[in-house]
Protein backbone atom coordinates (compact mmCIF):
# COMPACT_ATOMS: atom_id res chain seq x y z
CA UNK A 1 0.00 0.00 0.00
CA UNK A 2 0.98 3.54 -1.05
CA UNK A 3 1.43 5.99 1.97
CA UNK A 4 -0.53 8.27 0.03
CA UNK A 5 -3.41 6.24 0.02
CA UNK A 6 -3.56 7.48 4.02
CA UNK A 7 -4.32 11.17 2.63
CA UNK A 8 -7.82 10.04 1.37
CA UNK A 9 -9.72 9.89 4.92
CA UNK A 10 -7.10 12.87 6.11
CA UNK A 11 -9.04 15.20 3.17
CA UNK A 12 -12.46 13.54 3.94
CA UNK A 13 -11.74 15.01 7.71
CA UNK A 14 -11.64 18.19 6.08
CA UNK A 15 -13.92 18.17 3.62
CA UNK A 16 -16.59 17.51 6.79
CA UNK A 17 -14.87 19.93 8.80
CA UNK A 18 -15.12 22.57 5.63
CA UNK A 19 -18.92 21.35 5.15
CA UNK A 20 -19.91 22.11 9.07
CA UNK A 21 -18.16 25.04 9.30
CA UNK A 22 -20.14 26.57 6.30
CA UNK A 23 -23.32 24.80 7.63
CA UNK A 24 -22.50 27.12 10.91
CA UNK A 25 -21.70 29.85 8.71
CA UNK A 26 -25.11 29.88 7.14
CA UNK A 27 -27.07 29.32 9.82
CA UNK A 28 -26.03 32.10 11.82
CA UNK A 29 -25.83 34.41 9.20
CA UNK A 30 -29.63 33.29 8.64
CA UNK A 31 -30.28 34.17 12.29
CA UNK A 32 -28.26 37.53 12.67
CA UNK A 33 -30.81 38.11 9.67
CA UNK A 34 -34.27 37.04 10.95
CA UNK A 35 -33.55 38.80 14.25
CA UNK A 36 -31.47 41.73 13.18
CA UNK A 37 -28.54 40.80 15.37
CA UNK A 38 -26.08 43.37 15.09
CA UNK A 39 -22.49 41.51 14.55
CA UNK A 40 -20.86 43.56 16.71
CA UNK A 41 -23.18 42.28 19.74
CA UNK A 42 -22.00 38.81 18.88
CA UNK A 43 -18.09 39.79 19.31
CA UNK A 44 -17.39 37.82 21.99
CA UNK A 45 -18.41 34.05 23.26
CA UNK A 46 -20.30 35.39 25.96
CA UNK A 47 -22.63 37.17 23.60
CA UNK A 48 -22.58 35.19 20.79
CA UNK A 49 -23.94 32.33 23.94
CA UNK A 50 -26.45 34.63 24.92
CA UNK A 51 -27.81 36.03 21.49
CA UNK A 52 -27.65 32.95 19.20
CA UNK A 53 -29.84 30.51 20.18
CA UNK A 54 -29.13 27.08 17.64
CA UNK A 55 -25.27 26.29 18.62
CA UNK A 56 -25.81 22.38 16.68
CA UNK A 57 -22.90 23.19 13.92
CA UNK A 58 -21.05 25.60 16.03
CA UNK A 59 -20.81 22.80 18.84
CA UNK A 60 -19.84 20.26 16.11
CA UNK A 61 -17.17 22.49 14.74
CA UNK A 62 -15.49 22.26 17.64
CA UNK A 63 -16.22 18.33 18.37
CA UNK A 64 -14.05 18.13 14.73
CA UNK A 65 -10.98 19.64 16.74
CA UNK A 66 -10.53 17.15 19.37
CA UNK A 67 -10.33 13.73 18.61
CA UNK A 68 -9.86 14.36 14.92
CA UNK A 69 -6.57 15.57 15.85
CA UNK A 70 -5.49 12.41 17.67
CA UNK A 71 -6.89 11.05 13.88
CA UNK A 72 -4.30 12.80 11.42
CA UNK A 73 -1.53 12.76 14.04
CA UNK A 74 -2.18 8.89 13.45
CA UNK A 75 -2.07 9.09 9.97
CA UNK A 76 0.93 11.13 9.83
CA UNK A 77 2.84 8.69 11.98
CA UNK A 78 1.12 5.98 10.16
CA UNK A 79 2.62 7.68 6.50
CA UNK A 80 6.00 8.82 7.53
CA UNK A 81 6.78 5.83 9.55
CA UNK A 82 5.89 3.34 6.56
CA UNK A 83 3.73 1.35 8.49
CA UNK A 84 0.44 2.20 6.80
CA UNK A 85 -1.68 -1.45 6.67
CA UNK A 86 -4.93 -2.19 5.36
CA UNK A 87 -5.83 -2.23 8.58
CA UNK A 88 -4.86 0.93 9.10
CA UNK A 89 -6.57 2.02 5.69
CA UNK A 90 -9.44 0.62 6.65
CA UNK A 91 -9.90 1.82 10.65
CA UNK A 92 -9.17 5.19 9.24
CA UNK A 93 -12.53 5.10 6.98
CA UNK A 94 -14.17 4.07 9.56
CA UNK A 95 -14.09 6.77 12.05
CA UNK A 96 -14.43 9.30 9.15
CA UNK A 97 -17.72 7.91 8.59
CA UNK A 98 -18.37 7.87 12.19
CA UNK A 99 -17.40 11.48 12.34
CA UNK A 100 -19.57 12.20 9.24
CA UNK A 101 -22.65 10.05 11.01
CA UNK A 102 -21.83 11.94 14.25
CA UNK A 103 -21.82 15.44 12.58
CA UNK A 104 -25.07 14.50 11.14
CA UNK A 105 -27.02 13.75 13.92
CA UNK A 106 -25.27 16.82 15.76
CA UNK A 107 -26.20 19.23 13.16
CA UNK A 108 -29.47 17.65 12.26
CA UNK A 109 -31.99 16.41 15.03
CA UNK A 110 -29.32 16.25 18.00
CA UNK A 111 -30.41 12.99 19.62
CA UNK A 112 -27.84 13.03 22.75
CA UNK A 113 -27.78 9.20 22.97
CA UNK A 114 -27.55 8.78 19.36
CA UNK A 115 -25.01 11.00 18.99
CA UNK A 116 -23.08 9.45 22.10
CA UNK A 117 -23.13 5.99 21.00
CA UNK A 118 -21.32 7.20 17.70
CA UNK A 119 -18.80 9.21 19.49
CA UNK A 120 -18.10 6.57 21.66
CA UNK A 121 -17.57 4.37 18.42
CA UNK A 122 -14.94 6.48 17.34
CA UNK A 123 -13.38 7.04 20.01
CA UNK A 124 -12.98 3.33 20.28
CA UNK A 125 -11.71 3.28 16.65
CA UNK A 126 -9.36 5.63 16.84
CA UNK A 127 -7.65 3.86 19.80
CA UNK A 128 -7.88 0.67 18.20
CA UNK A 129 -5.88 2.77 15.29
CA UNK A 130 -3.01 3.73 17.36
CA UNK A 131 -3.00 0.42 19.67
CA UNK A 132 -2.31 -1.03 15.97
CA UNK A 133 0.34 1.89 14.74
CA UNK A 134 1.74 0.97 17.93
CA UNK A 135 1.65 -3.02 17.16
CA UNK A 136 2.88 -2.79 13.95
CA UNK A 137 5.55 -0.29 14.68
CA UNK A 138 7.17 -2.66 17.26
CA UNK A 139 6.89 -6.17 15.78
Amino acid sequence: MTQQVLLLPAFAMVALTIAVYLRMYAMRIGQMKRERIHPQSVATSAQANARLTDSRAADNLRNLFELPVLFYLALLVAAVTGVATTTTLALAWSFVALRVAHSVIQCGYNKVMHRFKVHFTGFVVLCALWIQLAFVSYR
